[in-house]
């Protein structure tokens, strides 16, 4: 089966170009300069919009099986494919059971039957006493596997110390999978402590840039002992950028995403009682934030990830507006490319950056960079169609996650999602959903 699609704006290698993409069986075997129309062959006209390599999205929490009334596969994959992603990585915790065992594994792409509609790749998980787990968890197919320093939230998903990763890193390394960690280093006498229960201003300070900092030093040490693949999700603290780069410039294998919410808003316009702004580490100051984006543009930080990660309005605090309670997740899968594309285009960043940040090189986190994140001969064909002048408003009418609680609520984003393609189907057109079930799961 062969298709083709057209625009003046397909980023390809790097750049924008007029071209023709040919689709075969779901892979692309061709792009050819111009407007090319073959005959007997169908063809898809884009015009002017943006066609780019879908979106990845490799930190997303979906929490089914067991905990699905906070989100389940069939919302957050409607909300994926509505925002033009077309793979994603769906997190270990939050679910029940936690995906830390194998068995746990098999209970998760069986809750996951039937239930996709775009490509979903799963971690392992890390928690102190399953470096058992490890291998016959890498066997079944996971991605890499996630650990947190600090208290996750999910009391059946608790945090790693040094010591277990000592036993742990050296196993991942051997397999040559990542170690996604979430970097906050707390200790006993690190409690949340905030005078006024609503204030936005006291959460922040509650959990200081220097847990981060901390534990960002550690894994920088440990990667540079063992040689592990690290990552380190959602980095909120500039205080790390510098350390980051000299681990960098050193050759160690570390990685770093931040997310969307830290580039597209700041603390000083978070008020009081707004509990949909509530994640960890918190959204910081405007000036720790654009140093986030000088780090991005220069790439110290590697790409942006949403870090989806909802709750039911009762566990995010709603009606009381109390931070020291509320569940700390920002659910926002669906607004991925706009929301950062909004606050990208005010910082003179161009389109063909969103491939980096959204495609390429989330692609390599995962393991596909050798058939995902790109479009070029021999990839699969799982493109987003976006419009990168035109803007919408975010109303809960248009909310596909579960529920309609976001921060962007209201946001005024550019870059509409015209059209989701997956392996050459056309699976989502200007506000409706053509093919559902179309998704597959990603085994490494």
């Amino acid at each position: 089966m062969k298709s083709a699609i057209h625009s003046t704006r397909i980023i390809s290698e790097g750049t924008l170009k007029n071209a023709t993409i040919i689709i075969t069986d779901g892979i692309i075997t061709e792009i050819l300069d111009g407007l090319v129309q073959l005959p007997a062959m169908p063809f898809v006209e884009a015009g002017d919009n943006v066609v780019m390599a879908g979106v990845i999205d490799p930190h997303v929490h979906i929490n089914e099986p067991g905990r699905t009334e906070w989100e389940g596969f069939d919302t957050a994959t409607r909300a994926a494919i509505a925002g033009g992603v077309t793979s994603l990585v769906e997190m270990p915790l939050n679910a029940s059971p936690v995906t830390v065992t194998a068995a746990a594994f098999d209970e998760k792409i069986q809750a996951a039957h039937n239930k996709l509609h775009t490509n979903c790749g799963f971690w392992g998980g890390l928690i102190p006493g399953n470096v058992k787990d490890i291998e016959p968890m890498a066997a079944k197919g996971v991605l890499g596997f996630k650990a947190f320093l600090t208290h996750s939230g999910i009391d059946e998903f608790p945090n790693v110390t040094e010591a277990d990763l000592h036993k742990a890193m050296p196993i991942i390394a051997r397999l040559g999978l990542p170690l996604l960690v979430h970097c906050e280093l707390t200790t006993p006498h690190d409690k949340e402590t905030m005078a006024n229960k609503r204030s936005y201003h006291d959460y922040l300070i509650s959990r200081p840039r220097s847990w981060e900092d901390e534990a960002i030093a550690m894994m920088i040490r440990l990667c540079e002992q063992y040689m592990c693949r690290t990552h380190i999700v959602h980095l909120s603290s500039s205080g790390s950028v510098e350390q980051i780069k000299n681990a960098k410039q050193k050759g160690l294998p570390i990685t770093v995403e931040t997310a969307q919410h830290y580039l597209y808003f700041a603390a000083e316009n978070i008020k009081d009682g707004q509990t949909a702004f509530k994640c960890a580490p918190p959204i910081r100051e405007q000036e720790n934030n654009e140093l986030l984006w000088d780090a991005l543009k220069s790439g110290v930080i590697d790409f942006a990830a949403t870090d989806h990660s909802p709750a039911t309005p009762a566990l995010k605090e709603l009606q009381t507006g109390d931070f020291s309670k509320a569940w700390g997740g920002i659910a926002s899968i669906q607004f991925a490319l706009p929301a950062l594309w909004t606050a990208a285009k005010k910082r003179n960043a161009g389109i063909t950056d969103m491939a980096m940040w959204l495609c390429e090189k989330p692609a390599r986190l995962m393991g596909n960079e050798n058939n995902k994140g790109k479009i070029a001969r021999g990839y699969t064909a799982d493109l987003v169609v976006w419009n990168p002048e035109q803007s919408f408003t975010v109303t809960e009418s248009i909310i596909q996650h579960r529920h309609k609680i976001t921060p962007y609520l209201n946001e005024q984003l550019y870059g509409t999602v015209a059209q989701t393609w997956l392996q050459g189907v056309k699976v989502f057109d200007n506000g409706t959903f053509t093919r559902l079930n179309q998704g597959k799961i990603i085994l490494k």
